[in-house]
């Protein structure tokens, strides 16, 4: 069976010439694909000024990278055996000279749509591991990468580099991937997986319990770390569905030698349920809100005292802050409908 879609313009409200009305109903039949199959639209004027407004984004994204306008904050990864920081997660963050901060749920996407996720991953691991560098060596980087960079098949050249030129160790390293990436072209994604694995790099797979989630994958691939969703802890306190696939998983990683962390905590409550159920490891506003990389390396106790060759490296665990003014899809939190501004 033959389905089709629709985009309608209409003269003369529409447009007065031909080109116009092709655009306009070119604009209706974009939206009438977004809202599924066999479905028709007519052009209304709000979609020319959407298509306006990303034109625009486009346009500052491209130059941002450019001009030097992104930056990394990093999120805590705390170890509930050891009782301090194990990790941080990298967080790209665009800094926009006039519209502020911007939300990565708004520029990721289109980075992808339009080819510039390649390079401005590159850049996000480079920078990440320059200054994860410094660090404490007990504490390791965590970067996101995009099903995107998994078809440049010059990726692990790319981490080979950034590994390189920063002289941070492979095993600090550790590389997040969602479940996307083995959906799309299996074989070869798997292929440089194992290739990253090869050299010393650690691998997680973000967002567990979400999607598909396929056993199949913990049988497939060696991950080092499963990251249990955040909707499932947000309801561990009030919902006995989501505490047993909270252990479910936690049995699961036990048995196969798998870190499991818990995404989004953010009360004393979830933490000490999620230590009564055997986590290993917990990320979430409890512990740290991301914070940018001079004020985690204060957080890690990194200190540089006059006349020393090189950095003393000591720990201090900073307190539980209040709540942030801005936050984010991908800081592990859930926003409120109320309070969300276009926004992991």
């Amino acid at each position: 069976m033959i389905g089709g879609s629709v985009g309608v313009a209409v003269s003369p409200n529409d447009g007065a010439d031909c080109d116009e009305l092709l655009k306009k109903a070119d604009m209706a039949l974009y939206r009438a694909k977004a809202d599924g199959k066999g479905a028709f639209h007519f052009f209304e004027q709000a979609m020319d000024e959407a298509l306006q407004a990303r034109r625009a984004l486009e346009l500052d994204l491209r130059l941002a990278l450019a001009e030097g306008q992104f930056e990394l904050h990093y999120q805590p990864l705390y170890s509930l055996g050891a009782d301090k920081v194990m990790g941080c997660e990298a967080l790209l963050r665009w800094r926009h000279p006039a519209r502020g901060m911007v939300s990565p749920a708004d520029f990721i996407p289109l980075a992808e749509e339009i080819g510039l996720i390649n390079a401005l991953g590159e850049w996000v691991l480079r920078e990440a591991c320059r200054e994860a560098a410094g660090w404490p060596s007990h504490v390791r980087l965590a970067v996101n990468l995009s099903p995107a960079q998994f078809r440049d098949r010059h990726l692990v050249t790319t981490v080979v580099s950034a590994l390189a030129a920063s002289s941070l160790a492979a095993q600090r390293l550790e590389l997040e991937i969602t479940e996307s990436v083995l959906l799309q072209d299996t074989a070869g994604n798997m292929s440089i997986l194992h290739d990253l694995k090869a050299l010393g790099v650690r691998i997680s797979m973000d967002d567990f319990g979400t999607g598909y989630s396929s056993l199949s994958y913990l049988r497939s691939f060696p991950f080092d770390k499963i990251k249990i969703d955040q909707t499932f802890v947000r309801d561990i306190l009030d919902d006995a569905d989501a505490l047993a696939i909270i252990k479910a998983v936690l049995d699961l990683g036990a048995s196969l030698g798998i870190t499991t962390t818990a995404e989004g905590v953010e009360s004393a409550e979830q933490l000490d349920e999620l230590r009564r159920q055997g986590c290993g490891e917990i990320q979430g506003y409890f512990i740290s809100r991301p914070k940018p990389a001079a004020e985690i390396a204060a957080m890690l106790g990194v200190v540089v005292r006059s006349g020393d060759k090189a950095p003393v490296f000591t720990f201090s665990h900073g307190g539980k802050e209040g709540p942030a003014a801005q936050r984010w899809e991908d800081e592990g939190v859930l926003n409120q409908p109320a309070s969300r501004q276009g926004a992991q």
